[in-house]
C-alpha cells in the first residue's frame, strides 16, 4: 500500500523561548489531551470526544485548540475565530477543559508545528493528540502525519459514519504494530510514541457540517450560512 504524505514537515525554530504567552497552566507530570479543530461550530459530538478521552485515558486536562483556519478547508465557510472560540467554550464543560487560541498566538498553520511547539514549551507534560475517527480516515493527508504519530501518543475516538473507513485507514495500517488495546488505554499518556489506541463509546451523531446545513435551511437564512 502506498501512502500520501502531505508535504515535508521541517523543524522550524518557531517563536523564541519566553516570547509567547500561551495561556496554559500545565505542570510536569500532567496528562493532557490536545484536541484540535475548527469547531465551526462546536457541538455535543466534540464534547463526546473530549469527555470520552478524559475518562478513558485518565487525563488531567483536555485543551481544545481552536484553529484560526484549517489549511485544508475553505476559509469562506469559516465563522470568525471569536465566534468559534465562544462555541467551543459553550461545549467544553468543567474546569479540566481548556479552550485555547494557541495557534493564533503562535502563528502556526499546521498541526505538526503546533504540537512540536507545545511539547517544547511544556517539558515533562504527557501530551496525547485526540481526534475523532472521522479524522483518522483522512489523517494520511495531513502535513507531517507520520511526524505527529512519532511525536506523541494518539487517541482516536469513534464517531458515527466513519467506523469502517477509519479502522482500514492508511494511518491505522501504517502504524498497526503500535496500536494499544483499548483495555490498556489508561497507559497511553505515559507511553513513548509512536503509540495509539482506538476508543469506542456510545456514539453522538452530531457534526458541524450538519449543524451549518440546518442553519442554512432556516427561513430567511442566507445561502451558505
Amino acid at each position: 500500500m502506498s501512502f500520501f504524505h502531505a508535504g515535508p514537515a521541517p523543524k522550524g525554530a518557531g517563536p523564541r523561548s519566553g516570547a509567547l504567552r500561551d495561556g496554559l497552566t500545565l505542570a510536569p507530570g500532567m496528562k493532557v489531551g490536545l484536541f484540535g479543530g475548527s469547531f465551526n461550530p462546536a457541538h455535543d459530538g466534540h464534547a463526546h470526544v473530549a469527555e470520552t478521552a478524559m475518562r478513558r485515558l485518565g487525563l488531567d486536562r483536555v485543551v481544545w485548540l481552536v484553529s484560526p483556519q484549517n489549511p485544508l478547508k475553505d476559509a469562506r465557510h469559516s465563522a470568525p475565530l471569536d465566534e468559534r472560540m465562544a462555541s467551543a467554550r459553550a461545549h467544553a464543560r468543567g474546569p479540566s477543559m481548556i479552550v485555547s487560541d494557541f495557534e493564533s498566538r503562535a502563528g502556526t498553520a499546521w498541526t505538526v508545528d503546533t504540537l512540536r511547539l507545545l511539547a517544547a514549551r511544556h517539558p515533562g507534560v504527557h501530551f496525547v493528540w485526540l481526534m475523532g475517527s472521522d479524522n483518522l480516515a483522512s489523517f494520511h493527508r495531513w502535513r507531517g502525519w507520520t511526524d505527529i504519530m512519532r511525536l506523541m501518543p494518539v487517541a482516536v475516538i469513534a464517531r458515527p459514519g466513519s467506523l469502517l473507513d477509519s479502522r482500514t485507514a492508511p494511518a491505522a495500517a501504517r502504524f498497526a504494530g503500535f496500536r494499544v488495546p483499548d483495555r490498556e488505554a489508561g497507559l497511553l499518556p505515559v507511553l513513548a510514541a509512536p503509540a495509539w489506541t482506538y476508543l469506542t463509546a456510545p456514539l453522538n451523531p452530531l457534526s458541524s457540517t450538519a449543524i451549518r446545513g440546518a442553519g442554512s435551511r432556516r427561513p430567511g437564512a442566507p445561502t451558505g450560512a
